[in-house]
């Protein structure tokens, strides 16, 4: 069954607004995780803009589900992963002026830097995943890089999906498929939404994890926080029958 972890970057952003401690970011995992989140993710930046490096160790101990955290392997943020040991951390090509993750590694020409990067990683006994296009060509690399997993990007799946353009999904099947075959693990993320999520899950069910953020805590304002994950549990467990 693909498990759900919910990305609390944009409760750090309500939070930041304010300059105080509310929402509590802390609190909102808690809730979360009793509300039936299988992980948390977190994507902190180096201009700390939403998630700060603070908060990694301030959830860390309240984290029972899973830990997730993303980012570009930038020195800080390797220090900060080791420092945290979370479960799994995730490898995104951040631009600086990124607003949000727009892009997956190319992983022939970042090779060794991905080869170095992961290698620190495992051995410090944290499982790692590669953010990555749905490129079938791509697969061969990342497995070759030690990665665990990849975490499919989806922002064109959606895109397309709301547009009535089913055939977006096989580039991600295919990639899926390639990926399993190399060994690696598949997750998948950004843009996916209660619209979205079970026929994605239905063409492919191999999906180890979805990370959600941004379109579930939107969702929330109008059904709350609580009925939002478990309606996307919900939609997750008809999509694997």
């Amino acid at each position: 069954m693909t498990k759900l972890s919910v990305n609390i970057n944009k409760i750090a952003t309500i939070r930041n607004a304010r300059g105080g401690n509310t929402p509590n970011l802390v609190e909102a995992a808690i809730k979360i995780q009793e509300f039936g989140g299988q992980g948390i993710t977190i994507h902190p930046r180096p201009d700390e803009r939403h998630i700060r490096y603070q908060d990694v160790y301030d959830l860390k101990p309240v984290v029972t589900t899973e830990f997730n955290i993303e980012g570009k392997p930038v020195d800080s943020f390797i220090e900060l992963v080791l420092k945290s040991k979370p479960e799994q951390v995730t490898l995104v090509p951040d631009a600086e002026d990124a607003i949000t993750s727009n892009a997956g590694w190319d992983t022939i020409k970042h090779f060794d830097y991905l080869t170095e990067v992961i290698k620190t990683f495992k051995e410090a006994g944290i499982r790692t995943s590669i953010f990555l296009d749905p490129n079938p060509a791509l697969i061969e690399s990342a497995a070759r890089t030690g990665a665990d997993r990849i975490e499919l990007y989806t922002e064109e799946f959606a895109t397309q999906y709301g547009l009535g353009n089913l055939a977006a999904i096989n580039p991600y099947k295919e990639t899926t498929k390639l990926a399993l075959a190399n060994g690696l693990g598949v997750n998948a993320g950004h843009d996916l939404s209660l619209k979205n999520i079970e026929y994605f899950i239905r063409e492919i069910p191999e999906i180890a994890e979805v990370s959600i953020g941004h379109a579930l805590i939107s969702e929330a304002l109008y059904l709350g926080l609580e009925n939002t994950i478990q309606t996307y549990l919900r939609k997750i467990e008809l999509a694997n029958l």
